[in-house]
């Protein structure tokens, strides 16, 4: 009987330049949640936060893009992506119900170190439902991430569908 022997010889790689080694990524896709913001006063009053991304991923229409939403407009994501999507949604950060009584000695939902801790939620939650491959043909996603005014767009021409590649 023939003894046989594993193949441990290195397999032969093509030699790498500076372009590959330090140069963006095959495919990427990066999302950062920034810059809250505050507007409004009494009971209209509400935080924005600016969603930067940028990708060289096909699906997306454009490369780079920035846009502010509010949580409600996580929320709203969320719904449909849980509507219609093939993907388990991942929880968003909690509503904080008991920052929003009044007579409370601080600012509530609207104290800088809350509105930090529910940034980094929400760009944590971005980043899983964005990096999921079935959640990047979400049409809903791409509304989110990429067009600027999405009230309007909800509201009036929004019917839950993929992405079609043309």
């Amino acid at each position: 009987m023939a003894e046989t022997v594993a193949d441990t010889r290195r397999l032969i790689t093509k030699p790498q330049n500076l372009n590959d080694a330090y140069g963006p990524p095959s495919n990427f896709l990066e999302i950062d949640v920034s810059n809250p913001q505050t507007v409004g006063v009494g009971r209209g009053r509400f935080t924005t936060y600016e969603i930067r991304v940028k990708t060289n991923l096909p699906i997306f229409k454009l490369q780079e893009s920035t846009v502010r939403r509010r949580y409600s407009d996580f929320e709203w994501l969320r719904s449909e992506l849980e509507r219609e999507s093939k993907v388990v949604v991942p929880p968003l950060p909690g509503k904080a119900f008991l920052r929003q009584l009044p007579f409370r000695g601080d600012d509530g939902i609207f104290d800088d170190n809350f509105i930090e801790e529910r940034k980094q939620g929400l760009e944590q939650f971005i980043n899983k439902v964005a990096g999921h491959p079935l959640a990047q043909n979400d049409r809903c996603l791409h509304m989110f991430l990429q067009d600027e005014i999405i009230d309007e767009i909800i509201d009036k021409s929004y019917t839950p569908s993929k992405i079609r590649h043309a």
